[in-house]
């Protein structure tokens, strides 16, 4: 299986830290979230990477280079000219896997201490084009699922709007993102051709026809570092 790093965006919530370098390189315990990241992927026999660059993503090359690439493969998804989101930048990957080919998609900002092959063991029993980890947690948009755990819909809780716009928000159970899913690549027919966009709207159609699953992430710790402040709290924790 190979793994899709998402580290391709511009980290303005990590501001200052962010300003001369990717949020891929910021440290947590003196270790940056890229290596935090492969190294995690590594524990679970994941050897294979593709990894989005766009914001210094030449400090991204230079610091893999250094690190001789962790003694795995890596493909370097290259966005500096354009930054293709993530719907875009998973486009990307799945193009370059074979038919019926599984992606692990993780986000470089995110750490925790979740047992990832629960959600490759479930993905591959259920058959699902995507496997998505959830987790009841408060945030401003949830993606909605039936008693099945099949994604039905999505709602911003700030402003009311709901996909699709008729859906009853609280028929379903209101889960968070937790920012690693499974994506097969067969799912690319329903990816549009633009090149950047965002990928919920995609797997909201797409589970109109195809088995799009949550998997619940409980006690578990897990971590957005999307902001300064959680970078503090990620050290403390890992320290204890």
């Amino acid at each position: 299986m190979k793994a899709l790093i998402l580290a391709a965006g511009l980290g303005t919530r990590l501001h200052p830290y962010t300003l001369h370098a990717p949020k891929a390189l910021v440290t947590v315990a003196g270790i940056t979230l890229l290596e935090h990241t492969i190294t995690k992927l590594q524990s679970f026999g994941i050897h294979e990477f593709i990894i989005n660059i766009h914001h210094f993503g030449e400090q991204i090359i230079d610091f893999l280079e250094q690190k001789n690439f962790f003694g795995a493969q890596i493909l370097i998804s290259d966005e500096r000219e354009q930054l293709l989101d993530t719907g875009g930048g998973i486009k990307k990957a799945l193009e370059t896997l074979t038919t019926d080919e599984n992606l692990l998609v993780h986000n470089v900002d995110i750490m925790h201490h979740y047992d990832l092959k629960k959600l490759m063991d479930q993905h591959s029993q259920s058959h699902a084009q995507v496997t998505l980890l959830t987790q009841q947690r408060n945030t401003s948009r949830y993606l909605l699922f039936d008693a099945a755990d099949q994604l039905k819909g999505w709602l911003n809780q700030k402003t009311g709007e709901t996909i699709p716009s008729n859906i009853n928000p609280l028929a379903y159970k209101q889960l968070a993102y937790n920012g690693i899913h499974l994506v097969n690549q067969k799912a690319l027919k329903y990816f549009p051709q633009e090149k950047s966009f965002p990928i919920i709207p995609v797997y909201l159609k797409m589970a109109q026809n195809e088995i799009i699953k949550s998997l619940e992430f409980e006690q578990e710790w897990w971590m957005d570092l999307g902001k300064p402040e959680a970078l503090t709290e990620a050290e403390n924790f890992l320290k204890r």
